[in-house]
């Protein structure tokens, strides 16, 4: 199987440098993976301490972010090194100062795990929820460096825990320990008995209960919604655009609408805009622009939906109206907001749990949509008790940092 799977890495990546000629994403995949050994030979020297942290995008970034902060903090002597599978992740992180040198990860074939692992000779391993590269894993255990699996999730669908799933399994156990959010993750690494499990919980409820704590306030947010109330779409993709627009067209002018789209495309931007039959201005052009003069703010740019959604009454979080995946609802829930999303978000344990204590309302078309949107202007009493369950779970949930820290502080790391 081993044999076979390194077959099929070799073909993938001639696959992917025939589709780079027709994708501008897959062209950075591809292209942005040339030179990451000469990166590592001059920022990272033989005599350099290392502690590498590796994230699949940038959800996982975000995810090992409170660690990564942690670590650094702990172990000054050592250099941060941050590796991304994608683009999306390696492109908006790509300077982070929370790290000293971020690459991309090169294919998981046997001679590029050697050879990255050799560049950069780390103390510690940490893996973001859901990556597993086989070779690199291997080559990590043969070198006898402790390697972790921190934030992770398990479902009892995926290949470990299949009768023919031994080769990943064996992947699996090259693990050290393995930090789970939840109970039913540990549940089924005992079954395969693998005990060196803890349940921790998530670490983006550490990183977002921080937000709070910062200067999130924005003058031109402030100026757009003139007091009125507020619903922040964050993260939306077409097919939520498609249960919002009804709403957004049809609402009283006294509701103030901030559209944060996912994809920011010129093209995409405006086929949006040209459906919203309000007033509509863009961050883009919104210089000399009275913000309260219109009832739509469209956010074609990256980096303020955080800070944003601290001005939403409620907020829709997209992803999960259609099969894109849902994203971050913890970033508008840590600021005590109701929150909508799409009808597809089975693999989130998070909006489970929080739709379980009214937090949190999923919907499947525009009429529900409208509805509990509606339900949620109007009744303040009850927009306001959902956002405080909002809240509530995320103070409830923190601690997972601590908890990983504790135990890389036991390894004593050199």
């Amino acid at each position: 199987m081993h044999a076979l799977y390194n077959v099929l890495i070799i073909f993938v990546g001639f696959f992917l440098k025939v589709v780079a000629i027709f994708s501008p994403k897959m062209k950075l995949f591809v292209t942005g993976r040339k030179d990451v050994f000469k990166t590592l030979e001059t920022k990272i020297s033989k005599t350099d301490k290392t502690i590498w942290f590796h994230c699949a995008s940038l959800g996982e970034f975000e995810q090992g972010l409170p660690i990564m902060q942690a670590v650094k903090s702990d172990f000054p002597n050592h250099k941060i090194i941050v590796s991304f599978f994608s683009p999306s992740g390696f492109e908006i992180r790509k300077n982070t100062s929370i790290a000293d040198c971020v690459v991309y990860l090169p294919l998981d074939t046997a001679s590029n795990a050697k050879k990255f692992i050799e560049l950069i000779h780390p103390s510690l391993v940490l893996f973001v929820k859901y990556e597993f590269w086989p070779n690199y894993l291997f080559q990590l255990k043969k070198n006898s460096i402790p390697t972790l699996l921190i934030s992770a999730v398990f479902r009892d669908d995926q290949l470990f825990f299949k009768s023919y799933g031994s080769f990943m399994q064996n992947a699996l156990f090259t693990f050290k320990h393995i930090f789970v959010q939840d109970e039913n993750s540990e549940k089924l690494l005992k079954e395969i008995n693998f005990e060196n499990v803890t349940v921790s919980g998530d670490t983006r409820f550490d990183r977002v209960s921080h937000q709070i704590e910062q200067d999130n306030s924005l003058p031109f947010i402030e100026e757009f919604i003139d007091s009125k109330l507020c619903i922040v779409c964050g993260s939306t993709w077409p097919d939520d655009e498609n249960v919002l627009l009804d709403y957004i067209n049809s609402a009283s002018t006294e509701i103030q609408f901030i559209i944060a789209p996912h994809q920011i495309e010129s093209a995409k931007i405006k086929s949006l805009k040209d459906k919203i039959s309000k007033s509509t201005v863009l961050y883009s052009e919104m210089k000399n622009k009275q913000l309260k003069n219109f009832s739509v703010f469209i956010i074609d740019t990256i980096g303020l939906l955080t800070k944003i959604y601290s001005y939403a009454d409620v907020a829709y979080v997209g992803g999960a109206m259609g099969n894109t995946g849902l994203h971050n609802i913890l970033e508008p829930a840590t600021f005590g907001v109701p929150i909508v999303i799409g009808k597809n978000y089975a693999n989130f344990p998070e909006a489970e749990r929080l739709e379980s204590l009214a937090g949190l309302f999923s919907v499947s078309n525009f009429e529900e949509t409208n509805e509990i949107l509606q339900k949620l202007v109007i009744n303040k009493r009850f927009r306001e008790e959902s956002g405080m369950i909002a809240g509530h779970f995320i103070n409830s949930n923190v601690g997972a940092t601590a908890k990983v820290l504790k135990y890389i502080d036991d390894l004593e790391i050199n």
